[in-house]
C-alpha cells in the first residue's frame, strides 16, 4: 500500500548516499524496509548513532516524512582522527502512503538504531462480507 517510486531516482538516491554526506538542504536517504503484517503495515528505517530527540516525523496528508541528523561524537583537543566512515549529518526519507492507511494513528518506536512505524489499514480498506439478500417475490412487491 506504499506508492512506488521512479526507479531511476531512486537510484540516484542511492548513489547520492554512498558519495556524500546529508545537509539540512541536501539531506541523505536512509535505508529502509516496508511490509504488510495483518491489519498495518509496517516500515523500518535504520538511523544507528542517532539519538531519538533528533528524529522528526512528519505527515502531510499522504505525505510520510522522517528526518533525523547523527552528530559527530565530541572529542578532546588532543584526538587526531584516523578513519572517520559512520555517516554524519542528516537523513531524511519521504514515502507517499496509499490512501488505504490510516494515517492517524500511526505508531513510532526506537530500539537499537531501528526506527519501526506501524501504520493500519484503514476501516474503509478493509475486507468486509456483504450479505446477500433474497430476491421477493414479484407480486409481494407490486400487489
Amino acid at each position: 500500500m506504499l506508492m512506488r517510486t521512479d526507479p531511476f531516482r531512486e537510484l540516484d538516491r542511492l548513489t547520492e548516499q554512498l558519495l556524500r554526506p546529508g545537509t539540512w538542504s541536501r539531506p541523505a536517504a536512509m535505508p529502509m524496509d516496508a511490509y504488510r503484517d495483518g491489519e498495518e503495515y509496517v516500515v523500518s528505517f535504520d538511523l544507528p548513532g542517532v539519538s531519538p530527540e533528533a528524529i522528526d516525523i512528519d505527515v502531510e496528508r499522504n505525505m510520510l516524512t522522517v528526518k533525523a541528523e547523527r552528530r559527530p561524537a565530541a572529542h578532546g583537543d588532543g584526538v587526531q582522527m584516523d578513519v572517520s566512515e559512520r555517516p554524519l549529518g542528516v537523513f531524511s526519507r519521504r514515502i507517499l502512503l496509499a490512501d488505504a492507511l490510516d494515517t492517524e494513528h500511526i505508531r513510532a518506536d526506537y530500539e537499537a538504531g531501528v526506527l519501526t512505524l506501524r501504520i493500519p489499514v484503514a476501516e474503509r480498506a478493509k475486507a468486509r462480507k456483504i450479505a446477500v439478500g433474497a430476491k421477493r417475490d414479484r407480486q409481494e412487491i407490486t400487489g
